[in-house]
């Protein structure tokens, strides 16, 4: 047999296991092909090559197809039960001694070899087999940096989301949080409504953004302590317009700043800033408003203390089918009965009790 065709002393970074029940005939294949460059182990026990493929790392496996305990097609199924991506060449003493090409097809084998005194087809063959190699590689290597550019791209968004939260946060400490729980009590009913996951996410996100806007409401309103005049109401009632602006303006946000200027719409077409009425408003809104106007009752103000859980699951019972979509009120009724545990899980309980003859401010949030 040639040995020496295509000699190289650099190393391909390609690993072949070589598998015959003759000794010679792997050793051969192993100077053969070490002397290309290639890595090469050899084997004459067909089971125990299966473990070497299992613990090992190969890229190609060349092997006899009549060996015994076990033939080279059975050894190749079991090698597929665990091993998806091994480039298999089956070498055959004769083209009538090869498997049918069915077997070849269902077993994934990239091709069979005819021995003889050369091994020039057998090369060609092994080529063939590192060019796709080379070539899932790189793909790979590819797929692993967009995974990563995606992480760091994905970090930044959660943390941008962070900075804005907080920096709302921070504009009043008696609505420190409210964000977080609107976000929370919307993710849950949306999860409870049978949603997918994009438009749980995008409840999610919008819930901790919903009130975005306030940021470029006066504190002369913002923080007010009394009843807001008009005017002043009518400062406060820009932050959902001026969320949606500001969200509008950053590409990663475009798809819930619909859902910011949407959540003071009510079901009866009186609410802001379209006046958008029953099915008109995105459902996602529609989420959004009601555990806004929940957390507003149920958490303490600067201008009143918080109205207790009784009292603001009344007030959404009563707005049914008038502020808010009563389907989504009847869903978060039923997760209100676990209220207990909603709150462990946002570490958050309420302090104050309602105060008597308190009104729903839900609308002026």
């Amino acid at each position: 047999m040639r040995k020496k065709l295509n000699v190289s002393n650099e190393n391909n970074g390609i690993s072949i296991l070589a598998l015959d029940d003759d000794p010679v005939m792997t050793l051969t294949l192993q100077a053969y092909f070490q002397n290309a460059g290639y890595n090469v182990d050899t084997s004459n026990d067909p089971e125990a090559a299966v473990e070497l493929v299992r613990q090992g790392h190969y890229d190609i496996l060349l092997l006899d197809f009549l060996m015994t305990p076990i033939c080279g097609d059975q050894v190749v199924e079991r090698i597929r039960q665990f091993n998806k991506e091994l480039y298999i060449i089956l070498l055959t003493g004769h083209k009538s001694m090869a498997p049918p090409i069915k077997t070849i097809r269902a077993l994934d084998i990239q091709g069979y070899y005819e021995k003889s005194d050369r091994f020039d087809q057998l090369e060609l063959l092994v080529e063939s087999c590192v060019k796709s190699i080379k070539q899932m590689r790189i793909i790979r290597l590819q797929n692993d940096e967009l995974t990563e550019a995606n992480g760091k791209l994905n970090e930044s968004y959660l943390e941008l989301i962070r900075i804005l939260r907080l920096t709302v946060d921070a504009r009043d400490i008696y609505t420190r949080g409210h964000s977080d729980r609107v976000s929370y009590y919307a993710e849950r009913i949306a999860r409870k409504m049978g949603r997918d996951d994009n438009y749980c996410n995008r409840v999610r996100v919008a819930g901790l953004f919903h009130d975005l806007g306030k940021l470029s409401v006066p504190d002369f309103a913002l923080l007010k302590d009394s009843s807001l005049t008009d005017e002043e109401y009518a400062l406060i009632k820009t932050h959902s317009v001026k969320g949606y602006e500001l969200l509008s303006s950053v590409s990663v946000f475009k798809g819930v700043a619909g859902i910011v200027r949407s959540h003071h719409e009510r079901w009866d077409g009186r609410g802001y800033p379209d006046g958008l009425k029953g099915g008109d408003i995105p459902e996602e809104a529609r989420v959004i408003g009601v555990a806004d106007a929940f957390d507003a009752m149920t958490s303490t103000r600067r201008y009143r203390a918080s109205l207790g859980l009784e009292h603001a699951k009344s007030e959404l019972l009563r707005g049914r089918w008038t502020q808010f979509d009563g389907d989504i009120v009847d869903t978060f009724m039923e997760l209100l009965e676990d209220y207990d545990e909603m709150s462990r899980e946002l570490e958050w309980t309420h302090e104050a009790e309602p105060l008597p003859g308190s009104e729903a401010v839900s609308e002026k949030i």
